[in-house]
């Protein structure tokens, strides 16, 4: 099988069987970076970042090592891609909402991003439910899947070890402000592309859910700059856009209260755009790992007709 067979049948795996329900490699992975920090840990850049390089490295060794294996790719991608998941709990969410089941709603957030859920009602919980699907469409969607295309199982595999870092100890706090920095700003890196791949993603696919491409490049254009991440506020922003919704604005986490900017100009979410939320989460997945995919094969045989010529 070829690469992009293989990642397509990883996809299919994940909306067909969801996330591995034992010994999920990620949390694997989790468990093994909790013990590795417990022998590394101190206030350092310089500590934090041979923290992440043995990681991330040994990560992308691993995927080196497993490349040839028929197959291999595909149940790298089936790990690694978490977007059934997240649609699901999105939009499991939004029912719990629609029925007035607050507690229920509050204890599904936590899977979707670090707010304090007891201090929202309906509405913040599903202005954050909103924001964390666009948000986590690109980091556990798309990224992984352009990575590898790109990069292969190796991609797939160093991606998601930086990914997961940076939710452990990419924190602006007073123990990881110098210890996560390496870890945050390797993430920041490796999303850069990705990010903005869903963003024309969406600016695309936004009448699939109703909503103006116009809207969704306004959003981006206007707004995206403004919030704290280079990354989530283009995936944010033009998820509000696509949506005809307003994002943004108080947002309580464990740490202390943000104010984020206003992203999109049109009404606050309601427990029903949870579905569209999931809706456009999942064209946005399939379209994005398309685009990369021709992208990727179309550059490879202009670069090998260029040899020939050469």
């Amino acid at each position: 099988m070829n690469r992009s067979t293989e990642l397509a049948l990883g996809v299919l795996a994940d909306e067909v069987l969801g996330d591995p329900s034992r010994y999920h490699p990620v949390a694997g992975f989790g468990s093994a970076a909790l013990a590795l920090e417990a022998r590394m840990y101190a206030p350092s850049k310089l500590r934090g970042a041979a923290f992440t390089a043995i990681l991330v490295g040994g990560a992308a060794a691993l995927g080196f090592a497993a490349r040839k294996i028929p197959g291999a790719t595909a149940i790298g991608t089936w790990a690694v891609v978490g977007g059934a998941g997240l649609r699901t709990v999105g939009s499991t969410l939004g029912a719990d909402l629609e029925r007035g089941d607050l507690a229920a709603a509050r204890a599904l957030l936590p899977s979707l991003c670090g707010r304090d859920p007891s201090v929202l009602d309906a509405a913040g919980l599903a202005r954050a439910a909103v924001e964390s699907v666009a948000e986590n469409t690109s980091d556990a969607a798309v990224a992984p899947l352009f990575w590898g295309t790109v990069a292969g199982l190796p991609g797939l595999l160093a991606y998601r070890a930086a990914n997961t870092l940076d939710a452990m100890v990419g924190y602006r706090n007073d123990r990881y402000a110098d210890f996560g920095w390496a870890s945050a700003r390797l993430d920041d890196v490796l999303n850069y592309v990705p990010a903005r791949l869903a963003g024309a993603v969406t600016v695309a696919l936004a009448p699939t859910v109703g909503g103006a491409p116009s809207d969704a490049l306004r959003a981006w254009r206007n707004d995206a700059r403004e919030h704290p991440s280079p990354n989530a506020g283009v995936a944010e922003a033009t998820a509000a856009g696509a949506l005809g919704l307003q994002l943004g604005g108080r947002t309580q986490y464990a740490h202390g209260v943000e104010l984020r900017p206003a992203l999109g100009d049109g009404r606050a979410p309601e427990p029903r755009d949870l579905r569209r939320a999931a809706t456009l989460s999942r064209n946005v997945e399939f379209g994005a790992l398309l685009a990369t995919v021709l992208c990727v094969r179309t550059g490879r045989r202009a670069w090998r007709r260029g040899r020939l010529r050469a």
